[in-house]
């Protein structure tokens, strides 16, 4: 199974704002530099991330994103669903596109079915707050100076 670049992306810009906080607003582009990937893919992901309902965008001059949940009430599983367009891991699980011959009769498919639930079952295990509470080394990485001034400002 292999998420696509905008659910990584969209799993980042959680975890960054996350680990910031959820009264700090972030920006794209600091998002962008902390991670080193590009300011208009990070745009794209979090304009789908409010439509979502996950973030808040502030507009105007001092306005950023923010968390529009509690961490913990941000499921990963419920996330990756809602980023990713399918969970075809093989052919015959898009009924409309499917040409496998023996699709009638393939036992496989059944196990990958079971994997692939094995998989969202671990993920619906955790929220965003498994992720960022308390987690200063993540923080560090990715605020740097910035969550020194977050942290004394507490």
């Amino acid at each position: 199974m292999r998420l696509t670049m905008y659910t990584d992306y969209s799993l980042r810009v959680l975890l960054y704002i996350g680990v910031k906080g959820k009264d700090e607003l972030s920006t794209v582009q600091e998002i962008s530099d902390a991670y080193q990937i590009s300011k208009n893919h990070l745009t794209k992901v979090t304009h789908e991330l409010g439509k979502m309902g996950l973030v808040e965008t502030v507009r105007g001059r001092g306005g950023g994103i923010r968390l529009n949940l509690p961490p913990e009430k941000i499921n990963i599983g419920e996330t990756v669903r809602k980023a990713e367009e399918d969970f075809h891991i093989v052919e015959c699980f898009n009924c409309e596109m499917n040409k496998c011959v023996i699709t009638p009769v393939c036992r496989l498919k059944g196990v990958l079915h079971e994997a692939l639930n094995a998989y969202f079952k671990v993920l619906d295990a955790y929220t965003l707050a498994d992720f960022v509470a308390n987690n200063k080394g993540l923080a560090s990485i990715l605020l740097g100076d910035s969550y020194d001034k977050i942290r004394h400002n507490k």
